[in-house]
């Protein structure tokens, strides 16, 4: 079995580039078709929910395979729906497995013990049983329990070949309320965070330039993305901000290593609602939103390549 960074790498550069698309579906930003669609074939307002945000996500997919390395779904969206929506979740990232795509599920868990190794398992086991069953190749976790909290995690991982990716430094406005705390040796809690990624990470490398163990560095703080890239340098990074958050294409620079890979960049609203922003509405009506989306792939891919450069192979 090759390792997760092993396979995102490859991806990357078969796709040449490094764009993760964030499916993170809201019910009032999805095409009026779809919603009309999901309400008419009846139910109570969770199954309506659950089954537009499927439909959406899956033809979000259909457009981006291919193009891009890697999707990651917002799983909150989809638990907002209740049982339906947790099915629906994994039956999208099934269907972006099937498609080719690699799939972060942005889930944010961490916990201690045994509650910690069932949400391992979970997500990332494939016992050929539980709901894990390969549909997940990485999953986001929270690091502020503290180091025991992360292992069983990184146990799974390492077993099942997925990877990881640990809040270090997060895109929001609030971030550094907590995160820039310092200590008396004036460390901050997200540079302790980043040593204790990039040891696990290490760790679990091999003979591969990066591990299983990733981090969330916010391309929002340019100048905390090159100090964590070199203190992380075997950690492959998750980037959010880009777009709709802010970020521009030469914030996120720092954030490959030298071969071009080693980080992957999101952008949810500003491709999967392209349809609704100004310089894509004017070019497609209501009904050709998926092209919206193609146009807007496009776009961020030819907007990185100047800061991003792997070398695309054929597969």
């Amino acid at each position: 079995m090759s390792s997760y960074s092993a396979r995102l790498s490859a991806a990357i550069c078969r796709t040449g580039n490094p764009v993760c698309v964030g499916l993170d579906p809201r019910w009032n930003n999805l095409p009026a078709e779809i919603r009309e669609r999901a309400a008419a074939a009846g139910g109570g307002t969770w199954e309506q929910k659950a089954r537009g945000f499927e439909e959406f996500s899956r033809r979000i997919i259909d457009v981006v395979a291919g193009l891009v390395p890697v999707v990651k779904p917002q799983a909150a969206f989809f638990e907002e729906c209740g049982p339906p929506g947790v099915a629906a979740l994994w039956r999208v990232m099934r269907h972006a497995r099937s498609a080719g795509l690699m799939v972060i599920c942005d889930a944010k868990r961490g916990d201690i013990g045994s509650t910690a190794e069932a949400y391992a398992q979970a997500y990332l086991g494939d016992d050929g049983e539980g709901p894990g069953q390969g549909g997940v190749d990485a999953l986001t976790i929270n690091p502020y329990l503290g180091a025991d909290t992360l292992q069983p995690f990184v146990d799974a991982a390492v077993k099942y070949g997925r990877g990881l990716y640990v809040l270090v430094r997060t895109s929001n406005p609030g971030a550094g309320t907590l995160q820039d705390i310092h200590d008396p040796a004036n460390t901050t809690i997200y540079q302790h965070v980043a040593r204790l990624v990039e040891a696990l990470a290490d760790s679990t490398r091999g003979a591969d330039p990066y591990g299983c163990v990733g981090g969330v560095v916010g391309a929002t703080y340019p100048a905390e993305l090159v100090e964590l890239r070199q203190a992380m340098p075997h950690t492959p990074l998750l980037i959010p901000g880009y777009g709709s958050q802010g970020a521009k294409a030469a914030d996120v620079a720092a954030g490959f290593g030298a071969d071009g890979v080693g980080a992957v960049v999101n952008s949810s609203r500003g491709i999967i609602f392209a349809h609704e922003k100004k310089e894509y509405a004017a070019r497609f009506p209501a009904d050709r939103w998926e092209e919206a989306v193609l146009a807007a792939t496009h776009d961020m891919i030819a907007e990185l390549a100047p800061h991003c450069r792997p070398r695309k192979v054929t597969a």
